[in-house]
């Protein structure tokens, strides 16, 4: 979490303050912004990596004062407009397309306005799969599954206890009974209540209709700005059938107890 405060550059309105940010994700918290801020995203990888990645940002809910532009050669592309309400709205670019430039817009009172973003990196085939619209509704081939398994962020069986719709945001929360958790990076499925039920919580596209229903899935996806956004998701009878298929042929591309 990177923060920074307008109020010690009053007399320097058009001040341009540099940030280095060397994480992966985090955030940016701009209190009182006043002039701007140059945004540099330095991971601790290699410099020739940074083609294949993809920077993403997602504008606090109440984050104003500020307009957040792509900058790249002196030229300046808006990307979110200071006070534009879009819930949940995330703005991707590729790395090489330019860095952020945060510039304040001229406000009577900056002491009421708070800009801030969370960002991610990431490579640019996780980013085309979270964010192309097709991506989570169509059914994953047998290939796609297996390698799902070995490559996401979360891997579990369990079933669809029930799912809200949010048209605002156009998103459904599938809410997930967990039957077995081979693994998670994330927090995001915990035991809950006294019966010592695992239980948690993946989002996906409201496009998508997902609808409750009977029997076990294998829920697959990643973590997306702290949510579990869903991947591929057979039934959990069709991925037995597919795991043992490949395991006896030596094609499967990593070992998961299926069971």
């Amino acid at each position: 979490v990177s923060s920074s405060s307008g109020l010690t550059h009053e007399s320097h309105r058009k001040d341009v303050e540099q940030v280095y940010l060397r994480c992966s994700e985090g955030s940016i918290e701009w209190m009182y912004p006043t002039g701007a801020l140059i945004v540099n995203l330095r991971p601790n990888i290699s410099p020739a990596s940074y083609k294949h990645l993809t920077v993403c940002i997602k504008p606090f809910k109440d984050s104003a004062g500020a307009n957040i532009y792509l900058e790249k050669t002196g030229e300046l592309k808006l990307l979110v407009r200071d006070g534009e309400r879009s819930p949940s709205r995330v703005y991707c670019f590729g790395y090489d397309q330019g860095g952020l430039f945060v510039e304040a817009t001229p406000q009577q009172d900056i002491s009421r306005k708070i800009t801030g973003f969370q960002y991610e990196l990431m490579s640019k085939g996780i980013a085309a799969d979270l964010h192309t619209a097709s991506a989570p509704c169509r059914p994953c081939s047998d290939t796609e599954v297996l390698l799902a398994v070995c490559t996401s962020d979360f891997v579990i069986r369990g079933s669809i206890q029930n799912v809200t719709n949010e048209a605002e945001e156009q998103e459904s929360i599938i809410h997930v009974g967990v039957n077995k958790l081979y693994r998670q990076k994330s927090k995001v499925f915990q035991l809950t209540g006294e019966s010592g039920n695992w239980r948690g919580q993946i989002k996906t596209l409201l496009e998508c209709g997902v609808k409750p229903g009977d029997g076990d899935f294998l829920f697959t996806g990643r973590m997306h700005f702290g949510e579990a956004r869903l991947g591929c998701a057979p039934r959990f009878k069709d991925f037995q059938r597919m795991y043992k298929e490949a395991k006896d042929k030596g094609l499967n591309p990593c070992e998961i107890g299926p069971d």
